[in-house]
């Protein structure tokens, strides 16, 4: 089973150092099992940014294969990369195509941290784009014990279900 990313777009009023607030609506990432665990867990990290109120105005599905932090970092590009596999059948090179959230300061260090990421890469890959995110954070699950144990996590909301249901 793998991690599914959810944007959850937020709107609040947003307090800056100089004293000055702002109605801001700013895009999250995490990762959750469900819409459900989505909003819930949007709902708690966004109690952590502000004390008033909140609107949550999206929650969509991400498409992104992979999210990589960099630390020294304060910006999110999206990368496309391209996988390219030899079709012995046809003899022709195939390319799919995967999305990744990189951590970088700019392009360039996007550029670096993406082939970085991809070194473990299987094949020959390239990037044909990379353009900065909306995305303000990410919210990683942890939950102690196992970073993103996501079969786990499903679990233990099919037994959460069932006793709800039993109520």
């Amino acid at each position: 089973m793998s991690i599914t990313w959810y944007e959850c777009k937020v709107k609040y009023r947003k307090v800056h150092e100089t004293g000055d607030s702002k109605v801001v609506t700013e895009t999250y990432l995490l990762d959750a099992v469900s819409y459900t665990e989505a909003e819930t867990r949007i709902t708690e990290e966004m109690k952590a940014y502000t004390s008033e109120e909140f609107l949550i105005k999206n929650i969509k599905l991400a498409n992104l294969a992979e999210v990589h932090p960099f630390e020294n970092s304060d910006r999110w590009f999206k990368v496309k990369t391209s996988l390219v596999a030899y079709d012995d059948e046809s003899g022709k090179e195939k390319k799919s195509n995967m999305y990744l959230l990189i951590q970088a300061n700019d392009v360039k260090e996007a550029f670096e941290n993406t082939n970085q990421a991809m070194q473990n890469t299987m094949g020959d890959y390239t990037i044909p784009a990379i353009t900065e995110s909306t995305i303000v954070d990410v919210f990683p699950y942890f939950d102690g014990e196992e970073e993103n144990d996501v079969e786990a996590r499903v679990e233990k909301k099919e037994e959460e279900v069932e006793e709800s249901e039993m109520v």
